[in-house]
């Protein structure tokens, strides 16, 4: 994936999703080479579940629940955010699945989104009215995703230079 910053005279819309798809492929970078084991090994001792596997597991289900879940009201049932039965954090615990699969499925939703936002005016309302953030308008999603997506971009840079001194930024 390009790490292209958009072009300063670039439209609103284009902006927005050059930025998301900037932080998404810095995600995809520091995954780059990484060993099977490393991608699953903790290196943050309070938080165990913050693996670099969890991570894009983490990101994938985000975006399911931000513009799946909360934008076009789409089912739930698959996002371990939304399943009663599932521990806290649950969508970060991915067991042995290979870190290869979960970038496949983070690029997979990243597609998806993508389709939805392209089809959707940036003023229109989030139709799932289960959840007081199923009310924002989609640019404000659109801002959070690039917010949260380049928070645990900087919590993978961090893991990668903890894992192998692997670092550099853009």
């Amino acid at each position: 994936m390009p790490r292209v910053r958009p072009d300063f005279e670039a439209d609103e819309r284009s902006q927005l999703a050059g930025w998301l798809n900037l932080q998404r492929a810095i995600v995809h970078w520091k995954c780059e080479g990484l060993a099977e084991a490393d991608a699953h090994r903790s290196v943050l001792p309070d938080s165990p579940l913050m693996t670099m596997a969890g991570l894009v597991s983490h990101l994938r289900w985000v975006e399911h629940c931000w513009f799946e879940v909360l934008f076009l009201d789409r089912g739930r049932e698959d996002n371990p955010q939304f399943q009663e039965s599932a521990e806290e954090d649950a969508d970060f615990m991915v067991g042995d699945v290979p870190l290869a699969t979960l970038l496949d499925d983070y690029r997979r939703q990243c597609a998806v989104s993508d389709e939805i936002l392209a089809a959707h005016p940036l003023d229109t309302v989030g139709r799932n009215r289960d959840f007081g953030s199923g009310r924002a308008n989609l640019r404000w999603m659109m801002l959070h995703m690039i917010e949260e997506t380049a928070r645990h971009a900087g919590h993978a840079d961090t893991i990668r230079e903890l894992l192998d001194s692997g670092k550099g930024y853009y």
